[in-house]
């Protein structure tokens, strides 16, 4: 599956990427000191606040602010957010579910290509959007399936 990275500004990203994953049975590697993360996840509150420097084999950035200074070494990068340019978007929303859209195919951290398509998402409790994108994007580079993030989210065992 591949190692990941999430910047956030208590958003509660990574602690929804983890729960999901281990809810669909999986779960990534952990990021061992000096291994460069295979996906490296950038929050919506983290990319306005102070630089960031990182490498990384695929970037999940917000497309929608201005990024503070990054300075960052990824082979790709793909972008979420409401705009049209973003590769994960909004297409709409009812109470705690959402349409996604992936705009344009992309690439899994294991080289595997997801079609455009739509797909539905439910929004955990107490979730933005704009995290839920980066969740969902997240999953999506780590190979999990537009099917399979159709699930509702598993409760934590914690």
């Amino acid at each position: 599956m591949g190692c990941f990275q999430v910047f956030e500004d208590h958003e509660g990203i990574e602690a929804d990427i983890r729960r999901r994953l281990a809810g669909l049975g999986g779960g990534p590697e952990a990021r061992s000191s000096g291994q460069r993360p295979a996906l490296l996840v950038v929050s919506p509150r983290a990319a306005l606040r102070s630089p960031l420097t990182a490498a990384c084999r695929t970037a999940l950035l917000p497309g929608d602010p201005p990024l503070a200074q990054l300075a960052l070494q990824a082979a790709s990068a793909v972008s979420y957010g409401s705009g049209p340019r973003n590769t994960l978007t909004l297409s709409s929303r009812t109470g705690d579910r959402l349409w996604m859209a992936l705009q344009r195919e992309l690439v899994t951290v294991q080289g595997q290509v997801v079609e455009r398509q739509e797909f539905p998402w439910r929004l955990s409790p107490g979730s933005s959007p704009q995290a839920a994108l980066a969740v969902a994007g997240a999953l999506l580079l780590l190979g999990i399936s537009p099917e399979q993030l159709s699930s509702p989210p598993q409760k934590s065992s914690r």
